[in-house]
């Protein structure tokens, strides 16, 4: 049976004072990875520190910076927020596929980026959209490019006693549409065997690939060519993001498999977004 403690914060000061006093301590927004993660044995947490009801990670919002993401907001909030759906297509639909309805009622973004999951659904998306990830800890605070966060499967840039505060799709938002494709073994409710976010910049492109490397990744081989390259022969360009990837063979998909579907999905996002 689990054995562990749980604390409510009612600030973040008091967040900041249990880290630094509790060894093996977790924070606890949605727990829909956390929970299942202590159940089969992934995690261990001496200590459960429940942030999910501090207003100031609450915020979901539009100023002259762009739209900010609080580390508390769900899944459902950011798949329906009018600004998201509007100027960053790509992470809205990302966000709504992440398994079932309840599920994305209590999963946050900031989590499903913790979590750290080279398939993460929304990590493609926010890579396409240039998005920034804003770190807190108990003196200092800082910001960095979501490439820089992730370090590899499970691993993140968060040094001891920091915690996601909140994430940011900056301004100017990009001139074009952007879109978001996965692949899955199954309809919904899956993890993605390849997801693909492409975004158009005013007649240039971001692509993004989850689910192919240890991290997901820019598709930069592709982009070169239909940025600097002019290329709009989509079927020929796309197959150049085998040069960007490194997938391998799971239960949800094999090598070859993956190679093959991720030149699908970047061919069939550039036809969206670029024009056929």
């Amino acid at each position: 049976m689990l054995s562990y403690d749980y604390v409510k914060c009612s600030d973040l000061k008091q967040v900041f004072d249990v880290l630094q006093i509790h060894d093996h301590a977790y924070l606890l927004a949605g727990g829909t990875d956390l929970l299942v993660g202590m159940r089969g044995g992934k995690f261990a947490p001496r200590l459960l520190v429940d942030i999910k009801g501090l207003e100031e990670l609450k915020v979901l919002k539009e100023n002259a910076a762009g739209i900010t993401i609080g580390a508390a907001v769900t899944l459902n909030q950011v798949a329906a927020f009018e600004p998201i759906v509007k100027s960053a297509a790509p992470l809205a639909a990302g966000a709504h596929s992440v398994g079932s309805y309840p599920i994305r009622n209590r999963a946050t973004l900031a989590g499903n980026l913790c979590n750290a999951s080279p398939a993460a659904d929304t990590a493609a998306p926010l890579y396409s959209l240039a998005a920034v990830i804003n770190l807190l800890g108990p003196d200092k605070q800082r910001s960095m490019p979501i490439g820089e966060f992730f370090l590899g499967p499970g691993k993140t840039a968060l040094q001891n006693g920091e915690l996601v505060h909140s994430i940011l799709i900056p301004k100017p938002y990009p001139a074009g549409k952007g879109v978001y494709l996965k692949a899955s073994r199954t309809g919904s409710v899956d993890l993605a065997t390849v997801g693909v976010a492409v975004q158009s910049w005013g007649g240039k492109v971001r692509i993004a690939v989850g689910a192919v490397a240890p991290t997901p990744v820019r598709a930069l081989a592709v982009e070169k060519a239909v940025n600097e390259g002019g290329e709009k022969d989509w079927t020929k360009v796309a197959k150049l993001v085998h040069d960007d990837i490194s997938p391998i063979t799971d239960l949800r998909g094999s090598r070859e498999y993956r190679y093959h579907i991720a030149e699908v999905l970047v061919r069939r996002g550039l036809e969206l977004t670029m024009g056929v």
